[in-house]
């Protein structure tokens, strides 16, 4: 399973934000970091940047600055910051003064050809020439959609980016096509509509997505975005090209039902313009219209056609009949392929059909091409009347549409390719590295060739970055290899694939160099050799060798020599010259290893025969007190000088022991003029005090040698957690139980994950203490610790591992705390969740108060409530309380949220007020036998009384309901009757305060059937019919009649007009020699009338060689000089919305209309908009100013004369 991601501190308390200059100008771009001495460094694109007249880099504390001065079009380009391992990026936009005028001229020219996109923007322009009079508007937008051009069948994306940095709400966006359509209520199957935000760059990104672009989606569209008092649109266009197919024949659509005739025999079958419809229609699961229409009464035929958008009702009803015969069956196919078959990327699939005949022939196609037999891709099976087509291997090519072909006959299915998520099986580990060295980061996937991104702090890692990083792939594995690591390369590093993600932090040291054996003084005699050793931790460092100061060179006498981590100088035949300072110094680093080279001068004095025995420590540099420190495990040689004649014997002891002179581990041996003590690999036994004995005839001498034997610590106990955090624990340890013989100089540190085999070393430097604060874990994850002991010897080896612990921190304080409501006993509170709730979760929280002045904080319930909010009962009346809230989880209760000042518990008076919902402002229209729910919410305290009449009279509690609360009072009918219409007043009163409000409540139903339906005339192939509206509209408008006509032969009803305004009309196109009848069925809101108004007589079509007459009428001479029926009305405005002027004309022939301002024509300025429709005259104002208040006119001329009518508009400045 994949780690949980931590994203790594910033070094940045202020980034710098991308910007916008005008070339030649100057831009200053600004950041602070969290730490005074951290160094920053500022780069264009990829290459790092140095001072100079055109780029000024200036440091002041913790706060930095770049400014580029004289800019030009070429520093149009992103910039970063670099501070420790946090990259901030940014960009520069840099704009010609020309081009901002070029395009305020060339929005001109499009406002005046009307277009309407093009138009918006010149106002918009115009208004930013006018900031004194005008809306300014403030650019929200950080990226704009583009227009764009897509194929017929093909998908298209539009995306809008806004900052939210400086923005006080979250915006909210619109898209538009056209003027006014609203998409937002069009999404679906085709349209789709999405947002995402992103918290470290604090940006919303919006989505338009068009799925399956058809021709009508060409346009124009528009995006606009509003945040509280901010606003900002942008105009793009969508071009949507047809793709190359073949032409269809529409009139395919309209096939015959019989193929025995000629072109004209058989009925028009229209089903499949009827299921296209239908689809087209609904957005939801399709289903089968006509076995609805089969089960349902012919009264529902209509209903169900409106429904599914059946128009032809005709062409409906024939079929209707014609599907009580059995349906023709496929001859060739017993069983066809299904829709649509899914199968996993990798598998194998069957397709299988059933023929009729066993012996049939098949073909099976691929997208329109057939499928040939190539290899073991394809398996083709005959098994009696089966045929299967088997695909092995299913790869994303296969994804595709099939068919099996017999003869003429085909079926067709679909195969989707289900292509599986790649999981990651094996994590990236926790890296910890030396600066300079190579870090390999390796994860496993479960498939060979995926596509894996790699991320280092929340950013895509690319091979750009002068080629710092590499990628590798070997199968399954992964590899990130950053062949030179760097301190700016510590934090945190992930993996993403489609399945999962896996996350490791890099840590960086810098290398310390460790002297293992540093160099010792020497005594040596006349033509001896000299030998000064030396061992490193870093076998590359090289070094030189000085003699007091000067540098040594070799010669044939003098050998310098390095191999791996020893350096050497050895000096053959030593003289007395070559006495002195020898100091070794390791290249590029601050210290140096300095020995004393002693020449022992042999003189050769007469002597008598008879010499007491002599032991020279002092020649050795030691003295009888010395001791002699030696590490455990090295060996310990000890050279002691000796003299006397005859050469005496050496006894050595310990503890009254002797020491043979066998090869032990611990042995001597005695030559000439002095004796050697060794120990090989000394052990803690090894300590203690020897004596050496010399003895001859002539005396004896003894000297006493201490041997300290020194030794890494005893490893610590296991440590132990004290505490946690989010991202940090503090870890306690005891001290060894010895600490080898030298004093413990520090404790070194290392942590990982529970799951994990890699440790990780949390500091290079020894602790002194036995605490330590453990940084940069991620929270959540279960982690181990263990410490090390260290002295002048070495480290001890590892402690055993602490506890697992999982680093989590309580949350934040809750936020927004306030008071919803007082009364003289209680209070409610109310508050917001934690901003930072983190990976403990949120348990609960808890309430306590406490009165002013006092500190003693009472719980206010038991336990916790993990509402966020609370209502405290029996609380004093009249104390001044101080309430605070905390959050609790696992780690612990967060900081407290209190109150801004101490409230007093006392209920406020609030003057009754009733709210009227905006829908219950107009009249509510119900159906008989519905429902009637009305929510009145009002305010008042103390509680008020309500009280309902209806048009002046107590309700009827059998009928209607009323319920009663705190903040509301709701209005119950469980089903209505025409008898509930009328008008409900309401009235809420507090004492002697009062407030009121009236609704009007329409119940309505069918309308009765038309009255009196007769045939007034009957001429040629038509019947003229009038009838007189019903006496019982349902207690609604009669919106329209439906009528319908009959023969007399068959008695089957067919549509003439639906929804028909008139109370008279004329059936045309009927058939010669047949006798109808008609009937009217009235129309509104609820539907058709139960019942309809048949005509009692009957209309006969007469045959041919009948002429009708037509009468003759005077022709009417509709002549009129203009007149305005409806005056032009004065109206105040607010600015920056659109606002309209209208009036109604009348006049034959039409007259010309001419708008003024001010007795200024106004016909050719791009801000108004003019026009007529039947008669009515409307001039549209975008977005008014104060500017655009006066008198405006309209004037209407013909050649029988002239009219005019003016209004005054005032424009208000929006506060």
């Amino acid at each position: 399973m994949p780690e949980p991601t931590k994203k790594a501190a910033s070094a940045f308390t202020k980034k710098p934000k991308s910007s916008e200059a005008v070339a030649g100008g100057t831009v200053v771009f600004e950041a602070e970091t969290e730490k005074t001495d951290t160094k920053v460094k500022w780069q264009r694109g990829s290459a790092d940047i140095v001072a100079s007249e055109k780029y000024l880099i200036t440091a002041d504390g913790n706060k930095h600055s770049l400014t580029i001065t004289s800019i030009s079009k070429e520093d149009d380009v992103v910039y970063s910051v670099i501070a420790g391992s946090s990259k901030v990026k940014f960009e520069l936009k840099v704009k010609e003064q020309q081009e901002k005028t070029e395009n305020a001229a060339a929005s001109s020219p499009a406002s005046a050809e009307g277009q309407p996109q093009a138009s918006h923007q010149q106002d918009a322009s115009a208004e930013s020439q006018q900031p004194d009079t005008r809306q300014d508007l403030t650019g929200l937008f950080l990226e704009k959609p583009q227009s764009g051009e897509v194929t017929m069948g093909a998908n298209i994306t539009f995306i809008a980016k806004v900052g939210s940095a400086n923005l006080i709400k979250k915006p909210a966006v619109k898209w538009f096509k056209g003027k006014w359509m609203d998409l937002a209520s069009k999404a679906g199957k085709h349209l789709q509509l999405k947002e995402l935000y992103d918290r470290n760059t604090k940006v919303y990104t919006f989505e338009m997505q068009i799925i399956g672009a058809k021709a009508n989606y060409s346009g124009a569209y528009r995006c606009e975005v509003s945040s509280k008092d901010k606003f900002d649109s942008c105009n793009f266009d969508l071009i949507v090209h047809e793709a190359h197919v073949e032409e269809i024949d529409i009139r395919s659509a309209f096939r015959r039902t019989s193929c025995d005739g000629g072109e004209e025999a058989g009925e028009l079958d229209f089903s499949a313009l009827l299921r296209k419809r239908a689809t087209h229609v609904s957005n939801e699961p399709e289903v089968d219209v006509w076995e609805i229409l089969k089960n349902a009464p012919p009264s529902e035929y209509e209903k169900i056609a409106f429904q599914y958008g059946i128009t032809d009702l005709r062409g409906m009803l024939k079929r209707l009949k014609r599907m009580k015969k059995d349906e023709k069956k496929s001859q060739a196919f017993l069983k066809k392929l299904d829709p649509a078959y899914q199968v996993d990327k990798g598998h194998r699939m069957k397709i299988m059909v059933e023929v009729a005949d066993p012996d049939a022939e098949v073909k099976w196609l691929k997208n329109g091409q057939e499928i040939q037999m190539s290899g073991s891709k394809y398996l083709f099976e005959n098994v009696g009347n089966k045929r299967i087509l088997t695909i092995n291997n299913c790869s994303l090519a296969d994804d595709a549409a099939y068919q099996c072909v017999i003869g003429e006959e085909k079926c067709f299915t679909e195969l989707f390719v289900k292509e599986p998520p790649v999981l990651i099986l094996q994590s990236l580990e926790d890296q910890m590295a030396m600066k300079g060295e190579r870090v390999e980061f390796v994860c496993e996937v479960s498939e060979e060739g995926a596509l894996v991104k790699w991320e280092k702090d929340g950013v895509e890692l690319t091979r750009e970055e002068t080629f710092k990083y590499r990628f590798k792939k070997d199968g399954r594995k992964h590899y990130l290899i950053i062949n030179e690591a760097t301190k700016e390369d510590c934090g945190h590093y992930m993996v993403k694939t489609n399945g999962g993600e896996s996350v490791a932090e890099l840590m960086v040291q810098e290398k310390d160099l460790e002297v293992y054996q540093s160099i010792a003084d020497l005594t040596v005699k006349a033509r001896d050799q000299a030998v000064f050793k030396c061992e490193v931790s870093d076998e590359n460092v090289k070094g030189i060798w000085y003699k007091n100061g000067v540098e040594v060179k070799a010669n044939d006498r003098v050998h310098i020599t390095h191999i791996g981590r020893n350096h050497k100088l050895t000096i053959d035949d030593v003289k007395p010259e070559d006495e002195g300072d020898y100091t070794f110094v390791p290249e590029g680093y601050a210290f140096n290893l300095s020995a004393k080279l002693n020449f022992l001068e042999v003189k050769i004095d007469y002597v008598p025969r008879q010499n007491p025995p002599k032991i020279h420590l002092d020649c050795v540099g030691h003295t009888p007190e010395t001791t002699i420190i030696v590490v455990a495990g090295n060996k310990l040689r000890l050279d002691v000088p000796i003299t006397g004649d005859p050469a005496p014997t050496v006894v050595w002891t310990k503890a009254d022991k002797v020491i043979s002179d066998t090869d032990g581990r611990v042995h001597v041996e005695t030559l000439k003029d002095h004796c050697i003590f060794t120990i090989e690999g000394a052990e803690r036994g090894d300590e203690g005090v020897y004596t050496v004995l010399v003895k001859n005839p002539a005396g004896e001498d003894t000297a006493d040698i201490t041997v300290k034997v020194v030794d890494v610590p005893d490893p610590p106990q296991a440590p132990k957690i004290v505490s946690l955090g989010d991202d940090w624990c503090n870890v306690q340890w005891e001290p060894p139980a010895f600490n080898g013989g030298q004093p413990v100089l520090g404790y070194v540190l290392e942590r990982k994950k529970k799951k994990s085999y890699r440790w990780m070393r949390l500091n290079f430097d020894p602790h002194k203490g036995l605490t330590y604060e453990a940084k940069r874990m991620i929270e959540g994850m279960a982690y181990e610790m263990r410490v090390y002991a260290v002295n002048a010897i070495g480290m001890s080896r590892p402690s055993a591992p602490s506890q697992p612990f999982v680093p989590i921190a309580p949350t934040s304080e809750p936020h927004c705390l306030t008071v919803d409501d007082i009364t003289d006993t209680s209070i409610s509170l109310k508050w917001r969740t934690p901003e930072r709730v983190g990976a403990a979760g949120l348990d609960g929280y808890t309430v306590e108060y406490c009165k002013e002045g006092t500190d003693e904080w009472v719980p206010a319930f038991e336990g916790l409530t993990e509402r966020t909010s609370v209502n405290i009962k029996n609380l004093p009346t009249g104390e001044k309380m101080q309430f605070r809230v905390r959050a609790i989880n696992v780690a612990g209760a967060s900081a407290p949220a209190t109150l801004a000042q101490p409230v007093t518990i006392r209920e406020i008076m609030q003057r009754p007020k009733i709210w009227i919902p905006r829908n219950l402002r107009q009249t509510v229209v119900k159906k008989v036998g519905e429902t009637i729910n009305i929510v009145l919410p009002f305010q008042g305290k103390p509680r008020p009384k309500v009280t309902w009449t209806k048009d002046g009279e107590a309700l009827d509690p059998k009928q209607v309901g009323i319920r009663n609360s705190d903040f509301d009072t709701i209005l119950f009918i469980r089903r209505s009757e025409r008898k509930d219409s009328g008008k409900y007043d309401v009235a809420v009163q507090i004492e002697n305060m009062e407030d009121k409000a009236s609704l009007q409540i329409q119940v309505v139903d069918k309308p009765g059937p038309p009255q009196n339906l007769k045939i007034t005339e009957v001429w040629g192939f038509n019947v003229a019919l009038e009838w007189k509206p019903p006496k019982d509209n349902g207690n609604c408008e009669i919106t329209g009649y439906t009528i319908q006509k009959a023969d007399k032969k068959t008695m089957e009803w067919f549509n003439v007009y639906d929804h028909y305004r008139r109370t008279n009309c004329v059936a045309s196109d009927l058939i010669m020699g047949n006798e109808y009848i008609f009937r009217v069925f009235s129309v509104n809101m609820c539907g058709l009338s139960e019942e309809p108004c048949t005509s009692k007589d009957s209309a006969y079509i007469q045959k041919t060689g009948i002429v009708y007459k037509p009468p003759t009428y005077k022709e009417h001479d509709f002549s009129e000089a203009p007149k305005f029926t409806h005056p032009l009305v004065n109206r105040s405005v607010i600015a920056g919305y659109n606002a309209t002027l209208s009036c109604a004309l009348r006049g034959w022939p039409k007259p010309k209309v001419v708008w003024y301002k001010n007795k200024m024509d106004i016909s050719n300025e791009p801000k108004f908009r003019m026009f007529s429709k039947q008669g009515v005259l409307t001039l549209e104002i975008r977005k008014p100013c104060p500017f655009d208040g006066g008198t405006y006119t309209c004037k209407a001329i013909n050649d029988l004369g002239e009219a005019e009518v003016e209004c005054k508009l005032e424009v208000r400045v929006r506060l």
